[in-house]
């Protein structure tokens, strides 16, 4: 497997963990979008797209996120968000299944972002806030 391509856009914000999302192709034929960036308290890790856990709404059947207190459809109240407490919220949608593929993705896309990044820094650096 060879990572023939990473874009990265870095985030504006300061305040926040997340610091870029970016996208990869691998062996020039197959892409996966919304990689995040996020900066951990051991320095920056890339995390793997993910979607939120839905559940239904006894009333309608619409769904709605799992921790939802009411529901986007019907706006009946939902009691399924009590029992969610230390429920998974996310579901990975692509992952490495090793650490040897994990950290062969983490490093390609860290030294890209270490680049873009320094781009970045360097045309807002002179710009008034």
């Amino acid at each position: 497997m060879e990572i023939t391509e990473v874009k990265v856009k870095v985030v504006e914000s300061k305040n926040d963990r997340l610091q870029a999302f970016c996208s990869i192709t691998i062996d020039n034929c197959f892409v996966i979008r919304d990689l995040k960036i996020i900066e951990g308290a051991k320095g920056a890790f890339v995390a793997m797209p993910s979607r939120k856990i839905m559940g239904k709404c006894p009333h309608c059947s619409a769904k709605n996120h799992i921790k939802a207190r009411f529901c986007n459809e019907c706006g009946v109240q939902l009691t399924e968000g009590d029992k969610a407490k230390g429920a998974k919220l996310h579901a990975d949608i692509a992952h490495p299944i090793n650490s040897e593929c994990r950290n062969l993705l983490q490093d390609k896309i860290l030294e890209v972002y270490e680049k873009e990044k320094a781009i970045f820094l360097q045309q807002f650096a002179g710009q008034p806030a």
